[in-house]
């Protein structure tokens, strides 16, 4: 059964792909793709039930079983929302049924992708699979093929190679210090063997190596001063696509990161992750605070609302100890399940206004009150007030790095803030004053936007005890 579960999250969105790039009509595959990301949620969550066996390539443990749930579960959401909003796009022109074949067909590409990256138990093909992920993205993103379409696919399709080359040769070289001591082969990539011989691996290259995946999939993480695609590929892609990105696949390559993290964690001579991090976190938090108030564009100042929450989570793991990693967590999954809600919000708006620029935007919440308090409900959740779930996580960030390091605390305080009223301000402007741009009616599902604010909400006010261990569990795992 739990062999089933495992094949299961990488056969159903592998087979489906297939399908859905043959299947004419686009109501039939837009449910085809909402039952298979369906079915992946559910074999995912499977996992919990029965303790899976690790073989040679695939893996399950506590720490990827978060990690999986929270990307099939939201894969699945924005398929819902998928559904109705590309038939949107499909009436008024924007994209053909051939576009929407290969649309759905690469979503599933996609799934497979990052489920296959989550689950990998080989450092080589964890890497293969990002690489494929990427690849994917930059498709969808291209995929209105207008010039700034396209542009924002080729910036991301570079600047994501580059980094992704750097995360191969950090890979290389964690192989090259694991090979005098594992032996040649296979058996030196594998994450279970690599875990129990790291102490005896060569500090110098484990050092590089670090060095070399923390720039490479830092830059997939977008944080800055690595972040250019991230803004582009946002506001040109399919608003679908904006919500995978922010909340699902910045999240593969922090997985990486915490993957690597614990291996020169467990060797007492190579250097401590966790202040590169730490550095690397407050700049993106503090980088991506003040760039908000100068956005234009709405996709694009939630994508610099992404690097400034990506900042903020790479920083608590960086901090490290076992409150700083459960809020590292719980940050983690508030976000995904947050911004992937306004960015649902925001394909709404963007079809019903038929612009992305904010000085074209105002009055939502008169013009479309359902829409526009869903909006305002978002903002408060990403701003980090209370009662939302992200108020928690950052507040236990906040405390865990207080005793340790004050003046850290500062700094990100002040990022905090800094975004926060930048949030603001630019949240007056579209939800109050007098309405501006076309009142048309919204066409997509309200449904996974409210979905996911619930959950955030409730997370706010009471966590499952089920859930808080399973979360202490993993902050004991990353050490």
């Amino acid at each position: 059964m739990t062999i089933g579960a495992l094949e299961g999250v990488l056969l159903i969105p592998a087979l489906s792909a297939g399908l859905l790039a043959v299947l004419p009509g686009y109501k039939l595959t837009s449910r085809l793709n909402m039952l298979a990301a369906f079915l992946t949620f559910a074999t995912a969550a499977s996992l919990f039930v029965v303790e899976p066996a690790s073989g040679r390539y695939l893996l399950v443990d506590d720490l990827n079983k978060v990690f999986i749930v929270l990307t099939t579960f939201v894969a699945f959401t924005t398929s819902a929302f998928s559904a109705s909003y590309i038939g949107h796009e499909i009436e008024t022109g924007r994209l053909k049924p051939a576009h929407v074949r290969f649309y759905h067909a690469m979503y599933q590409v996609l799934m497979f992708a990052m489920n296959l990256a989550l689950i990998a138990n080989n450092i080589g093909l964890m890497w293969v699979a990002i690489e494929l992920a990427t690849l994917t993205t930059v498709l969808m993103v291209g995929l209105y093929r207008t010039h700034e379409a396209l542009e924002a696919a080729w910036k991301y399709f570079i600047l994501g190679s580059v980094g992704i080359a750097l995360a191969l040769f950090g890979t290389i070289l964690v192989y090259m210090a694991a090979q005098p001591v594992i032996g040649e082969g296979p058996d030196a990539m594998v994450w279970t063997i690599l875990m129990t011989q790291a102490a005896r691996f060569d500090p110098d290259l484990l050092n590089v190596a670090f060095v070399f995946l923390l720039l490479g999939y830092g830059t997939k993480v977008g944080l800055a001063p690595l972040h250019a695609w991230l803004p582009d590929a946002h506001a040109e892609g399919p608003t679908p696509i904006s919500a995978v990105l922010s909340g699902l696949l910045l999240n593969v390559a922090l997985y990486a990161l915490l993957r690597f993290k614990m291996l020169l964690a467990l060797n007492p001579v190579a250097i401590a992750p966790g202040p590169l991090m730490v550095t690397m976190g407050l700049i993106s938090a503090v980088f991506a605070a003040f760039m908000l108030y100068s956005r234009r564009d709405i996709k694009r100042m939630f994508a610099y609302s992404s690097i400034e929450h990506m900042g903020i989570i790479v920083f608590a793991f960086g901090m490290g100890g076992p409150l700083a990693n459960f809020a590292g967590l719980l940050h983690m999954t508030m976000h995904s399940l947050t911004k992937s809600a306004i960015f649902f919000a925001v394909g709404h708006i963007a079809q019903i206004k038929g612009t992305q620029r904010i000085a074209d935007i105002s009055g939502l919440t008169v013009t479309h009150p359902v829409l526009g308090w869903g909006l305002v409900a978002g903002v408060v959740a990403i701003a980090g007030l209370p009662p939302m779930g992200i108020f928690m996580s950052e507040f236990l960030v906040v405390s865990s790095t207080f005793a340790r390091a004050p003046w850290l605390v500062l700094i990100l305080v002040i990022a905090i803030l800094v975004a926060l009223g930048g949030l603001f301000i630019k949240l007056n402007t579209i939800a109050f004053g007098d309405p501006r741009g076309s009142n048309a009616p919204a066409q997509a599902s309200y449904v996974p936007m409210f979905a996911h604010l619930a959950i955030v909400f409730a997370a706010g006010i009471y966590m499952p005890p089920a859930l808080v261990t399973g979360f202490q569990n993993v902050a004991r795992l990353l050490g």
